[in-house]
C-alpha cells in the first residue's frame, strides 16, 4: 500500500505539470494538420458513423434498445470506448515513447501515462457533449440519475491510472507487450457492451455473467444506467465491489512493478 500511496502522491504533487504537458502534447500531435485539433473530434465523429452503417443499419436495422433508437444507445458506449482504448493504449506506450525526457530530466515517470490520459479528454468532452445533444433530440429528459454519471467518469479515470501504470511498466520491460495489448483490446471492443447488447444475443447466462466482469462493461453499461434513468450503481453491488477488487489488484501489482524497475528503466529501453 506504501508503494500505491507513492505513485499517487506524485501525481497531485505534479498536476500543474500534468496539465501543462497534456495540452503541448495535443498541440504537437496535429501541428502539422490543416485541421489540426479538429481531427479529435473528426476522426471519432466519422468511426461513428461507419459504425453506425454496419452495426445500427445494416444489422440492428435501426431498433430501439432500452427506450432508445439503436444510435443514441451506441453513441453512449461507444464514445466512452474511444477514450477507453486510446488512453489503455497511449498509457501503455508512454514510458517508452519518452524515453528522451526519461533520460535528460528529472521527474516522476509516472506521471507520463496519466498526462496520456488527461490529454485525450480534449476529445472526450466534446463527445460527451455530442451524446448529451443526442440524448435530449431524442427526447430524454435529465433526471437525477444523470449525476450518477459524475461517479463512472471517475471509474473510468481510475482504471485507466491503475491499468496505465501496469501497463507502462509491462510495455517497457516486453516490448511485445503493446502489440499484445492492442489485439486484446479489438477483442474487448465486441464483448464489452460497446456495439453489442450483450444481454440480448442468446448467450449462455454463465457467460454473459463473466462478460459483466470486465471493468469496461462496468463503466459502459453504468453510463448508460445513468443517462437513461435505469439504475443506480449500489443496486449492483456485486459487480461494483468486483470492478474496485480489480482496480485494487491493478493498482498494487501496477505500483510495485513500477517502483521496482523505474531506476532502469532507461537501461531496458
Amino acid at each position: 500500500m506504501k508503494e500505491i500511496w507513492l505513485i499517487i502522491k506524485e501525481q497531485f504533487q505534479h498536476l500543474g505539470m500534468i496539465f501543462r504537458m497534456s495540452r503541448y502534447e495535443d498541440k504537437a500531435t496535429y501541428q502539422s494538420h490543416y485541421l489540426g485539433l479538429a481531427w479529435q473530434i473528426l476522426n471519432p465523429a466519422i468511426q461513428v458513423g461507419i459504425y453506425y452503417l454496419v452495426f445500427g443499419i445494416g444489422m440492428n436495422g435501426n431498433r430501439k434498445i432500452d427506450g432508445v433508437s439503436f444510435f443514441v444507445w451506441m453513441i453512449m458506449g461507444i464514445t466512452a470506448w474511444f477514450y477507453t482504448n486510446t488512453s489503455i493504449l497511449g498509457a501503455s506506450n508512454s514510458i517508452h515513447r519518452q524515453v528522451g525526457m526519461v533520460a535528460k530530466m528529472k521527474f516522476p515517470v509516472s506521471v507520463l501515462p496519466t498526462i496520456n490520459i488527461i490529454s485525450n479528454l480534449s476529445s472526450y468532452f466534446p463527445m460527451l457533449a455530442i451524446v448529451i445533444g443526442a440524448l435530449l433530440l431524442s427526447g430524454v429528459a435529465p433526471t437525477i440519475y444523470w449525476l450518477q454519471y459524475i461517479y463512472y467518469f471517475i471509474c473510468m479515470v481510475v482504471f485507466l491510472f491503475a491499468f496505465g501504470i501496469l501497463n507502462s511498466t509491462i510495455t517497457v520491460l516486453i516490448r511485445d507487450y503493446h502489440i499484445f495489448l492492442q489485439s486484446v483490446l479489438r477483442l474487448l471492443f465486441y464483448v464489452s457492451g460497446t456495439i453489442w447488447d450483450i444481454n440480448n444475443r442468446n448467450l449462455p447466462v454463465w457467460l454473459v455473467k463473466i462478460l459483466k466482469l470486465n471493468p469496461i462493461y462496468y463503466i459502459n453499461d453504468g453510463i448508460r444506467d445513468s443517462f437513461l434513468s435505469r439504475a443506480w450503481f449500489w443496486e449492483k453491488a456485486n459487480y461494483t465491489l468486483i470492478f474496485w477488487g480489480i482496480i485494487l489488484i491493478l493498482l498494487i501489482l501496477g505500483s510495485h512493478l513500477h517502483m521496482k524497475f523505474r531506476a532502469r528503466f532507461v537501461d531496458y529501453i
